[in-house]
């Protein structure tokens, strides 16, 4: 039997009474699964997150976790200047304890997360003096050092090119498979989430959504229906593997030989 991390039944809430972002929505996230979130601009991805990790109680329904949590949101800013380690060790918050500084143990876990990340090398840099993809792949990196068992991740692959794409969505199988963490996030990207995802919900409207395993929802009608884009799913070989991924197609005439 399949333990369940966190769950939300029957969610509803409003910016504006009456105006409502969603209404109805319910989901189930089993312990050291991959569970995607995917939608379009303004669907309220960010809000469900948010109602997820109470930031926001909802005006309907209710939400259930077992175990602790850590969020990383899409975009952050700090008010002083910070070292990268001083930031990671922000992650420890809950096991230092108010009044305390952090012990050997909590900096030695703060470093292990920026060395999982190939950022130990940044440790001691003022962490508002980096690019965009290296902030957010240090604030990965504090949610790592939480220690949690649930990770709640608002479009972890925002800002971030290719390469570093990549390390996120290596780590994010990796935690989930070979490490039993619970990771919930959202994205704009479906081959991301068809890539890593266990299960996927698809956000379609204010009382309207998919979700289930990721395979069965994520279809290229169901996208289109999502996106209002033709979406095609590819098959390749890569290393001796037979692998899929979806590609928007953009129907644009382009004059030749010009």
């Amino acid at each position: 039997m399949t333990e369940k991390a966190l769950s939300f039944d029957d969610l509803g809430f409003a910016y504006n009474t009456g105006d409502w972002v969603l209404r109805s929505y319910s989901g189930i996230v089993t312990r050291g699964e991959t569970f995607s979130i995917l939608g379009p601009n303004g669907c309220g991805k960010t809000t469900l997150l948010r109602l997820l990790i109470g930031a926001l109680h909802a005006q309907e329904g209710s939400v259930t976790h077992d175990g602790r949590f850590a969020f990383v949101p899409q975009l952050f800013q700090v008010t002083f200047s910070y070292t990268v380690l001083d930031m990671v060790l922000m992650g420890r918050a809950r096991k230092v304890g108010l009044f305390s500084t952090p012990s050997s143990r909590d900096e030695e876990a703060a470093l292990g997360a920026l060395g999982r990340l190939d950022l130990a090398d940044l440790a001691e840099r003022p962490f508002d003096e980096l690019s965009g993809g290296q902030r957010q792949l240090v604030i990965f990196a504090r949610a790592l050092a939480t220690e949690a068992d649930i990770l709640i991740l608002d479009e972890p692959t925002s800002s971030l090119d290719l390469r570093n794409q990549g390390i996120i969505l290596e780590w994010i199988e990796r935690l989930s498979k070979k490490e039993g963490l619970t990771v919930v996030f959202t994205t704009h990207h479906p081959h991301h989430a068809y890539a890593v995802s266990d299960t996927t919900m698809l956000m379609l409207g204010e009382n309207h959504y998919l979700c289930g395993p990721t395979h069965e929802v994520m279809t290229e009608a169901h996208l289109h229906d999502l996106y209002g884009v033709e979406l095609k799913r590819l098959a390749f070989e890569h290393k001796g593997r037979t692998m899929e991924t979806f590609v928007p197609v953009y129907d644009m005439e382009r004059s030749k030989g010009k």
